[in-house]
């Protein structure tokens, strides 16, 4: 499976995107968003669509290779996981409040934009990918609890619980920063341990 193939699997629909394609945003991030396109660079959907895109290149090539050809084929793969939870991160979904002084304020953010503000965790842990992510507890009550769950998949020869807490404690930086949600836990379950690759393995 190359890598069109992948970016295809994320479903993604130009009523997700205000009017433009998939192949539109992939043709754009391949010539480096040169010239810019006001259309595309005014859309939130668009722009987490772009990040999603670019997640998606920064997955090497044996990584790719090694998960399609699998044997026989895993039914939920991580990198199908993980294309799957970055495609949602595009729908806005629910609607989350964000409290403020002022009563006649009305501020929120949507759901698809949490999750992609908690993917931005993986960074601070280089190599790993957050795939599944969903919040358990109502989000659209501004004082009720939520915990973040996540499916992380971390690369070859990381200390994984330092990876995960890494994630954890970045996540809960990033949540507390940017929003008033009652973030109350962060869990976290490895799901995959990324492919190494043979040729680095024969050379040690």
């Amino acid at each position: 499976m190359n890598m069109s193939d992948h970016r295809a699997l994320l479903g993604l629909r130009p009523e997700d995107l205000d009017g433009v394609t998939i192949e539109e945003l992939s043709e754009y991030l391949d010539r480096e968003r040169t010239p810019p396109d006001p259309r595309i660079e005014a859309s939130a959907g668009c722009q987490r669509a772009l990040d999603a895109l670019q997640r998606i290149g920064e997955l090497s090539p044996l990584l790719l290779d090694a998960d399609a050809a699998a044997e026989p084929p895993a039914q939920d793969s991580w990198v199908q996981g993980v294309l799957a939870g970055i495609a949602l991160d595009v729908h806005a979904g629910r609607r989350i409040p964000i409290a403020v002084d002022s009563p006649a304020a009305d501020a929120g953010i949507t759901e698809g934009a949490l999750r992609g503000l908690v993917r931005r965790a993986e960074r601070a842990a280089p190599g790993t990918l957050i795939g599944k992510c969903t919040f358990v507890g109502d989000i659209t009550e501004p004082t009720a609890p939520v915990r973040v769950a996540i499916e992380l998949s971390v690369p070859y020869g990381a200390a994984i619980h330092a990876a995960a807490d890494a994630v954890r404690q970045e996540i809960r930086s990033l949540v507390t920063t940017h929003t008033t949600v009652a973030l109350t836990d962060v869990d976290i379950i490895v799901r995959d341990v990324q492919p190494v690759n043979p040729q680095t393995v024969e050379n040690t």
